[in-house]
């Protein structure tokens, strides 16, 4: 699996400045889930749509057990409670998302903290 990851990953990094949009899956603009699902789509994997139906289905794994295309996983972001946000980690302790701060897909680290504060719990899709 880790082509599937390396491919992930790469897919994601391509993805880069694209912005956020609230509800959208593609086509130029994501949500957080929207931008997870449509990268596992293009691996042939299908997830749920919502962060707190991804976050719900995955296998549970510990942050030190992260690899690069697990999921990661924030409560209570943007004045939204319960499992809010979601992003893709990449390695080296760093994950990429949709973010709704008006910087679109980008690559923030898990350290920050912000998202040190907010991290609810990863989960893996990939075997």
């Amino acid at each position: 699996a880790a082509t599937g990851r390396t491919a992930l990953v790469s897919r994601a990094k391509s993805l880069r400045g694209t912005p956020y949009r609230f509800g959208a899956t593609g086509r130029g603009s994501f949500d957080c889930s929207g931008f997870t699902q449509h990268l596992y789509r293009r691996q042939g994997i299908s997830i749920p749509r919502t962060a707190a139906q991804q976050f719900a289905s995955g296998n549970r794994i510990g942050r030190e057990a992260l690899r690069s295309g697990d999921l990661v996983f924030f409560r209570n972001t943007g004045g939204r409670g319960g499992i809010s946000h979601v992003g893709m980690y990449v390695g080296d302790g760093k994950f990429i998302h949709a973010s709704s701060r008006g910087r679109g897909v980008c690559i923030d680290s898990l350290s920050s903290d912000y998202y040190r504060n907010h991290f609810a719990g990863a989960r893996r899709y990939l075997r």
